[in-house]
């Protein structure tokens, strides 16, 4: 069963509440000055007896949310601003600014809708119009991001990250341990049965089919990662081709730097110069790992690191300095 991001989860709680009888306000935070310890974008839903799931804050404002800012006599989408002053009263220690929109939900059709896209891996863009009581569901662009000018919030909805692992060996297991650990969801695949029939990783789903096949297939987007461990170029720099041209924000292969230097020559002449220069090999960070257990370490290291600087510059236009 795939994990579920922290705005998935709510979601999922908000439908669920719905479809129960209750009534639900969704709060997102448009706008942070200085130091928030949530971006933009991110969601809470308070529920009409004040059940709260969610975080604008890091759980420094969420009571607040629930005892003093949420107005049940609007139903219309309005904002609420937290200066740094209330900041701070409330237990933000850090100091800095929010500003939050409140909107009623009143059916779940919507979030079942963007429910439905997450699971395909598609990337929708829900628009919310202040001062009124509806938003608008679409498709979201390439370069549609998360966006606020005081009368519109654009929120983008996308898929869950992943790391499609190829090869079902040793060192895959202990990956893949680690990265359901960090939320990623685990895509493994190995055509050979000599290793598919051994693996024993719960909560993976194991592909049978050719490397390259698995990457277009299920890697392709710009929150996938494809790991290439096989030690077997017909396997490997098969999945390379395809992942290397693709939006999946990282791509790594096992290997010595004198084998990455002869992937890089069976390569190069297949690939453009700049799709070569996004290979991560050899992979994972350099801690001076010897055993799988340790090499596993420094690639689940690395996916965060990469994972951590792409979310950073998503959010970094969206965030006031």
């Amino acid at each position: 069963m795939s994990m579920q991001t922290a705005e998935q989860e709510v979601l999922h709680t908000c439908i669920e509440w719905l479809e129960a009888g209750h009534s639900v306000d969704l709060v997102t935070v448009a706008k942070t000055w200085g130091s928030s310890p949530r971006p933009p974008g991110s969601l809470a839903a308070i529920r009409d007896d004040n059940k709260l799931v969610g975080s604008v804050s890091g759980g420094c404002v969420e009571k607040q949310l629930a005892e003093q800012f949420r107005d049940t006599h609007i139903n219309q989408a309005h904002k609420h601003h937290i200066d740094d002053q209330q900041a701070r009263q409330f237990g933000l220690a850090c100091g800095g600014q929010l500003e939050l929109v409140f909107e009623q939900l009143n059916d779940a059709t919507e979030l079942k809708q963007i429910v439905q896209a997450l699971t395909q891996r598609k990337r929708v863009v829900r628009r919310t119009y202040l001062g009124k009581s509806y938003s608008e569901l679409s498709d979201a662009q390439a370069d549609d991001r998360f966006s606020y000018n005081e009368k519109t919030l654009s929120n983008v909805f996308g898929p869950s990250w992943q790391v499609l692992l190829i090869g079902a060996g040793q060192l895959s297991r202990f990956v893949a341990e680690f990265a359901l650990a960090l939320d990623f969801d685990v895509l493994v695949c190995d055509p050979r049965p000599e290793f598919y029939k051994q693996w024993q990783v719960n909560g993976c789903k194991l592909l049978t089919i050719e490397p390259h096949e698995a990457v277009i297939q299920h890697a392709q987007d710009e929150r996938s990662a494809v790991l290439a461990l096989t030690h077997d170029p017909n396997l490997d720099d098969m999945a390379l081709l395809e992942a290397l041209p693709s939006q999946a924000f990282y791509v790594g292969a096992l290997g010595s730097k004198r084998n990455y230097q002869r992937r890089c020559e069976r390569l190069s002449n297949l690939l453009e110069p700049a799709e070569l220069e996004r290979l991560y090999s050899p992979v994972g960070l350099a801690i001076g790992s010897r055993s799988s257990a340790e090499i596993g370490v420094s690639i689940a290291a690395q996916l965060c690191q990469v994972r951590a600087e792409t979310l950073a510059l998503n959010a970094s236009t969206n965030r006031v300095t």
